[in-house]
């Protein structure tokens, strides 16, 4: 015949299962919050390992461009010595050499581009399910040729307008157009790599209609929104502040964005696991 248990005894046992449940909790939580900090951190060390390799590729790819460096200031060059008027001039001798290096360095950007995007890729691809990361050509690719596209649209199109409007402001003034060189040059960088990043636009937009992450219908309710945002932008990489100017930075981004719109409508689907 089984004996009962005195009350106190049982009172005790039910504190001490009480105790364990809590401390089993603390213990989860604790682990939980561990694990979340080791994720954090190796994916922290992984952005690390891509933006390292990524400089690695540019780092070759300038090498590769320095054969070529006086080339290649002679066609960075090519838009300001178009106008006789005009005249480059640098404040110390040494200053030849941190031109040669940024026309150098937007040589390499674009050389090392695709080695670039790629591991931008290999750096969002954790994040995917297994058949989502099959985009990983298709986004390269098209990517890469929109960064050349917007490169060579900034060499022939939006530089060109932009200094020669600048340079026929000058001459009207009555004033003689002496520019400095590195002034020059650090507008050239800034034009040109920055459209190569805006052409990239549609590209993003196919990857993320793609994954299910937006929509036509989402983009196109946010159409203006994408208007402020890329007259906001043109008028911080523009030399100036009129329309003129504004427009040639403003408009492509726009329809690129609509270009957008097109590619989600045509490519978008919900996003769902692997099957």
């Amino acid at each position: 015949m089984k004996t009962a248990l005195p009350l106190s005894l049982w009172s005790d046992t039910s504190s001490i299962r009480a105790d364990l449940r809590r401390k089993a909790f603390e213990v989860a939580a604790l682990v939980a919050v561990a694990s979340r900090e080791m994720s954090f951190i190796e994916h922290l060390e992984e952005l690390r390992r891509r933006l390292i390799w990524s400089v690695v590729f540019v780092g070759v790819a300038f090498a590769v461009c320095w054969v070529f460096a006086g080339d290649l200031y002679d066609i960075a060059s090519a838009p300001i010595r178009s106008n006789p008027a005009v005249t480059l001039s640098i404040s110390r001798p040494q200053d030849i050499f941190s031109l040669y290096v940024k026309v150098t360095m937007v040589a390499a950007i674009f050389l090392s581009a695709p080695l670039v995007l790629i591991q931008a890729w290999m750096f969002i691809s954790p994040g995917l399910y297994p058949h989502e990361r099959r985009y990983a050509i298709p986004f390269v690719l098209f990517a890469s040729v929109l960064f050349m596209v917007g490169g060579a649209f900034g060499y022939f199109i939006a530089f060109p307008t932009a200094v020669g409007f600048l340079l026929d402001w000058i001459v009207e003034s009555h004033l003689t157009p002496i520019i400095d060189a590195g002034e020059y040059f650090n507008l050239f960088f800034t034009i040109i790599v920055a459209l190569g990043i805006v052409f990239q636009i549609p590209a993003v937009i196919f990857v993320l209609s793609r994954i299910g992450l937006v929509n036509a219908g989402l983009l196109a309710r946010k159409l203006k929104y994408a208007v402020f945002a890329s007259v906001v932008t043109a008028a911080v990489i523009t030399p100036t502040g009129d329309p003129g100017n504004m427009l040639i930075i403003a408009a492509p981004m726009i329809v690129l964005y609509v270009v957008g719109i097109g590619v989600a409508w045509a490519f978008g689907r919900r996003r769902q696991p692997e099957a």
